[in-house]
């Protein structure tokens, strides 16, 4: 028995601490929660580890229409150009509204699924076999696993859950996002980062980022550097999402220029910023369309109604419609792929297009 299958479930802490190490990835690592920063952490951190060790990336996203089955051409498929592929499938909470294992009693095993046949019960007889020699993430944008999943799961894969941090876990948090970037950081600068921005995670990345950038190679961040003025003229993360809810296209043209001159990843730019805004604005579009009002909207979303990236979402759902978003999200998400595979070398550019499309 592996270290994987004497402890299958872990918080997103232990699992990041876990890729830092030697040990073999299970074959199928599902990550959940209400954290969607930690979510896409995860899984950012997890593919960069298998890119390292020639991994092909593969995206696959399920929404309310969609189906597993998906997932299992894919990792059952040969392919000629990536003999070993990291497969990623996102399944989005609008997937559980078709019913099925989800919505079952998790203690009644009498309970048939309701997915469509060659889905939820054939993945789970795969993770249960084993996909090597290919690897699956199953990232559910929800606080819980289908029953069906996790029971497969827990025999021999990782359960990754992505909760908010307590306050005493912020700056270990911290230390993770440094050691992920090959960066270390001084006496003091993770409780310095756990201070000054709370338990906000995507805050100290951004920080941790920013210095980053401006620190000499092999250099160990110092707390000074992470109060530096001259970080702050890199544009703070959610600007640009910011930018792009409120339909302000010269703006965000304007700082993704500037962000990408100071060495933001395009790739980062668009999976932290744009996707995430273009998600939210489509779950806002999706629910408004169905008379739902800003509570239900902010729980969908997993933001608090007061927050400012709620009400973004609703003002951007209002200005570019469904049909739009979903078209953007596709080709954002198109974009992704294409950034981390290699095959789009004008990614400033493609950047620029997509934002023009969905503003313009």
């Amino acid at each position: 028995m592996n270290a994987w299958q004497r402890m299958s479930l872990e918080n997103a802490l232990g699992f990041l601490r876990s890729l830092e190490s030697s040990r073999p990835l299970p074959g199928t690592i599902v990550v959940f929660g209400p954290h969607g920063f930690l979510r896409e952490f995860v899984v950012s951190t997890t593919a960069a580890r298998l890119a390292a060790r020639d991994y092909k990336y593969r995206s696959i996203q399920i929404g309310a229409g969609g189906d597993l089955a998906t997932a299992l051409d894919e990792l059952g498929e040969p392919d000629l150009f990536a003999a070993k592929r990291l497969v990623v499938c996102r399944v989005l909470k609008s997937h559980r509204d078709r019913g099925g294992d989800d919505l079952a009693d998790d203690n009644d095993d009498s309970v048939l699924s309701r997915a469509a046949p060659g889905g939820e019960t054939a993945l789970a007889e795969v993770i249960e076999a084993g996909v090597a020699p290919n690897h699956l993430m199953l990232v559910y944008e929800r606080d819980n696993v289908p029953t069906r999943i996790r029971k497969a799961a827990e025999k021999s894969s990782a359960l990754v859950n992505c909760l908010r941090p307590f306050d005493n876990q912020v700056p270990d948090y911290a230390l993770a996002f440094a050691r992920a970037r090959g960066r270390k950081l001084g006496a003091g600068s993770a409780d310095f980062l756990a201070a000054r921005h709370a338990g906000d995670l995507p805050a100290i990345a951004n920080a941790l980022d920013k210095a980053a950038l401006l620190a000499e190679d092999g250099k160990t961040i110092e707390e000074s550097a992470l109060s530096e003025p001259g970080a702050r003229k890199i544009p703070n993360l959610f600007e640009i999402a910011d930018g792009v809810a409120r339909g302000l296209a010269s703006r965000v043209l304007g700082q993704v220029d500037r962000a990408l001159g100071f060495g933001r990843d395009p790739i980062e730019i668009l999976a932290v910023e744009i996707i995430p805004a273009l998600r939210r604005m489509m779950i806002a579009a999706t629910m408004l369309s169905h008379r739902r009002g800003a509570g239900e909207i902010a729980s969908a979303i997993g933001a608090s109604p007061t927050s400012g990236l709620v009400t973004r979402a609703i003002e951007g759902a209002r200005r570019y419609g469904l049909e739009r978003l979903k078209k953007s999200y596709a080709r954002a998400i198109e974009l992704d792929e294409c950034f981390k595979n290699g095959t789009i070398k004008e990614r400033q550019q493609a950047l620029g297009a997509l934002l023009l499309d969905l503003m313009g």
